[in-house]
C-alpha cells in the first residue's frame, strides 16, 4: 500500500508507464519518439555493498530511435546533494545498460520544480566534463484537469493532475472530475489510483473531500486503505454510527462543491436514518448545481 506523497509521485509511472511519455511528449513538449515497449527494471543501483543508491523508479522505453532509460524522481523538496547523485545515476546506468538515460523529475511544489530545473553541471566554469538537464513535472506545467470529459480521455492523467495539484481553489473540480472519470475504467485499477491521489492529499479538507467523493462512489471502502481510515477513526473517538457519517458526508460534499445547503436541507439530511435514501443523496451530491437536486424524485 502506498504510504506517502514520494511513493504515489512515482508508483504512477509503474502503475501505467505509457503515462510518462505522454507527460513528455504533451506537457514538456520533448518530442520523444513512440514506444513500441515499456518495461519496468530493478531501481536498485548499489555498485558496492557500503554504498546503496536507488532510484525511485526506472522504466525502459523501445523506439523506432533505440532504446532509452527513464529514470523518474520524486522530489518533495530542494535537496543539494541530488546535485552528486543525480549525475551518478545517469552514468551508472549507461555504463550498466549502454542505454541512453533520460533524468525526470515530479514535484507538487514549484519552488522545487524551479530549483529541479537547473542544470548541474560539472568541472570547468568554461569547460563542462558533465552536464545533466533535468526533464521536471510540476504545478507549473501539468495541466489542470476540471473537465469530465478531459478527465475520462486520460484517467491517468487527470490522475497526476490531482496529484500534483490537489491544493487550492481548483482542488474540488479536479478531484469531481476525476472521481467521475475513476467509474469508467476497471474496479482494480480505479482503486490503486484512489490510493495514489489519497496519499497526496496534503490539504485535510481536499484528502476529506475526496474520501467523500469516493466513498459516494463506492471505489474507496473497497480498498485497504479504507481499514486505516476507520481505524484512525476509532483511534480518535470519532466513530459515529453509519447513517450519522453517511449524512454528514453527504452536507461536506455540497459544502467543499461550494453549493448553499439551506438549515432546511441540513435538518432534512441530518435526521434521516434511511441508509439506501442517504447514500442516493450522496451520489446526487457528486453532480448537483443546487441543494434542492438532492430531493428530485425522478
Amino acid at each position: 500500500m502506498v504510504g506517502s506523497s514520494h511513493e504515489a509521485l512515482h508508483r504512477i509511472f509503474q502503475k501505467d508507464p505509457a503515462l510518462l511519455t505522454r507527460a513528455l511528449q504533451r506537457v514538456l513538449h520533448v518530442p520523444f519518439p513512440e514506444p513500441h515497449e515499456i518495461a519496468a527494471l530493478n531501481v536498485d543501483l548499489t555498485e558496492i555493498e557500503p554504498v546503496e543508491r536507488r532510484v525511485d523508479t526506472l522504466l525502459r522505453a523501445e523506439t523506432d530511435e533505440g532504446t532509452y532509460l527513464l529514470v523518474v524522481e520524486s522530489q518533495g523538496k530542494v535537496d543539494d546533494r541530488k546535485r552528486g547523485s543525480w549525475p551518478y545515476y545517469l552514468s551508472y546506468l549507461y555504463e550498466k545498460y549502454r542505454c541512453e538515460p533520460v533524468l525526470i523529475v515530479i514535484t507538487q511544489s514549484s519552488a522545487t520544480a524551479r530549483w529541479a530545473s537547473r542544470p548541474i553541471r560539472l568541472g570547468f566554469r568554461d569547460w563542462h566534463s558533465l552536464t545533466v538537464r533535468p526533464l521536471v513535472l510540476g504545478p507549473d506545467n501539468v495541466p489542470v484537469i476540471t473537465s469530465e470529459r478531459q478527465a475520462e480521455r486520460d484517467v491517468p492523467l487527470a490522475v497526476l493532475s490531482a496529484m500534483t495539484h490537489g491544493r487550492g481553489p481548483q482542488a474540488p473540480a479536479i478531484l469531481e472530475s476525476l472521481a467521475s472519470a475513476l467509474r469508467t475504467i476497471d474496479p482494480d485499477s480505479a482503486a490503486v489510483f484512489v490510493q495514489f491521489v489519497d496519499s497526496c492529499l496534503a490539504d485535510p479538507q481536499a484528502k476529506q473531500m475526496w474520501r467523500d467523493l469516493m466513498t459516494a462512489i463506492q471505489y474507496f471502502w473497497r480498498h485497504p486503505l479504507a481499514e486505516q481510515v476507520r481505524e484512525e477513526g476509532r483511534e480518535q473517538g470519532l466513530e459515529q454510527g453509519r447513517a450519522e457519517a453517511k449524512a454528514e458526508m453527504v452536507l461536506h460534499i455540497l459544502e467543499w462543491r461550494g453549493i448553499q445547503v439551506p438549515e432546511a436541507v441540513r435538518e432534512r439530511v441530518s435526521t434521516c436514518t434511511d441508509l439506501d435514501q442517504l447514500e442516493l443523496w450522496a451520489q446526487r451530491a457528486v453532480h448537483a448545481t443546487d441543494s434542492a437536486e438532492l430531493f428530485a424524485e425522478k
